[in-house]
């Protein structure tokens, strides 16, 4: 399989993405070629340091970055030589399979969106977040892709989620939730409301309406929000999780009894860091183009990059484009009709 890396993306450019790559290639022999799409020189210098010559490595260079102040459909059209627009045109040529960037997210979204188009099917892409619960991981998904979406964008994200989670995380019947303020159908915006139907009438695993305490204590596999309430939820989430760690550490080496227990604990301790830490998720993939495209946390570290080529490799493996389709496709056929016929 072919990836191509957005090698200047991410807070840190170059040495965190291209010392992933270095790690992905060492850990995951199924990859057979993997582009490196950047500044040239930077980049030989990183894998120099890295005592790097795998053949499995090609550089494509490129002029352009893409700053987070550029605008996303804006940065698309004038930095055409950006590395994350020639990683994608990589993929819409054919020569790649998949895209990973950990650059400017939107940027990627409207890059992928408009040069390679969504799925037959597909009105709106949507970034799918794994997250960890108490028993298990969980897909959410839209986590910031489309802010301003309609209730058929939502059922699509419903189709989609489930898609990945049974190929990709390996649920059997994914259960699907919707993220709402109360359980009752009643309860939510119009928005909500109305997508509550769409999903009541649908063949998915629908549980209902979840509130925001239901996340992590009594789970489903899917929940389906817009890009505007995943974003928000996603990056709360990711405070949360950084200030009870740092809390945590303060309280226990106020005294010699409680960093004695701590010692004790910690192996307890580094197993809820490492379920917390994005780096082991790696990148969350934009489900929904025709193409695969993985967005990683801007301040990935070799590790996060790493995971991040681990998760579009199963991703062309899976062949969850293939299977979004076929969803997507049933639906149109059974229910789509049916949605028309009661608007």
């Amino acid at each position: 399989m072919k990836i191509a890396l957005d090698a200047m993306g991410g807070d840190f450019g170059p040495p965190n993405l291209v010392g992933g790559a270095v790690l992905a290639l060492r850990a995951y022999p199924q990859i057979d070629k993997l582009f490196l799409v950047g500044d040239t020189p930077q980049i030989e210098a990183e894998l120099t340091k890295h005592h790097c010559n795998d053949r499995r490595i090609e550089i494509v260079h490129s002029t352009q970055v893409v700053a987070m102040t550029d605008g996303a459909v804006d940065s698309v059209r004038r930095k055409k030589d950006s590395s994350v627009s020639r990683a994608v045109d990589l993929v819409k040529k054919g020569e790649a399979a998949a895209i990973v960037s950990a650059g400017h997210t939107g940027a990627a979204v409207a890059a992928t969106t408009i040069k390679l188009r969504t799925l037959p099917g597909i009105d709106r892409p949507g970034i799918a977040a794994i997250m960890p619960s108490e028993t298990n991981i969980f897909c959410l998904i839209d986590a910031g892709a489309n802010s301003d979406a309609r209730a058929e964008h939502l059922m699509q994200y419903a189709i989609m989620g489930s898609v990945y989670s049974r190929h990709v995380l390996g649920y059997k019947s994914p259960s699907v939730g919707l993220m709402s303020i109360g359980e009752e159908d009643a309860k939510g915006s119009d928005l909500t409301k109305e997508v509550f139907k769409m999903l009541k009438r649908s063949a998915l695993n629908f549980r209902g309406n979840i509130e925001g305490h239901d996340l992590f204590g009594d789970p489903v596999e899917v929940v389906v929000c817009d890009g505007f309430v995943g974003n928000v939820i996603l990056k709360t989430c990711e405070s949360v999780a950084t200030a009870i760690m740092k809390w945590l550490k303060h309280e226990l080496m106020r005294s010699k009894v409680r960093m004695a227990g701590a010692f004790l604990a910690q192996q307890a301790f580094k197993a809820i860091k490492k379920k917390t830490n994005y780096e082991e998720y790696g990148g969350m993939p934009l489900l929904g183009v025709n193409g695969i495209c993985i967005i990683a946390h801007g301040a990935s570290t070799a590790l996060a990059i790493k995971n991040a080529l681990r998760v579009a490799a199963e991703s062309i493996e899976q062949q969850v484009n293939p299977h979004i389709v076929e969803e997507v496709s049933r639906y149109n056929e059974t229910q789509a009709p049916l949605e028309s016929a009661l608007r």
